[in-house]
């Protein structure tokens, strides 16, 4: 429950910086694919 609401607030503040899922991981160091499993709250 709480990492959905995790992943609502990641995804929310990534399109209001307009970046891509892609941009943030970068920023980040991570891979797309662990900003997108964030995001859906895996």
């Amino acid at each position: 429950m709480e990492q959905e609401k995790i992943g609502r607030l990641i995804s929310h503040l990534r399109r209001e910086k307009k970046l891509t899922q892609k941009e943030l991981a970068t920023y980040l160091g991570v891979s797309d694919k662990s900003v997108s499993k964030w995001e859906r709250g895996l």
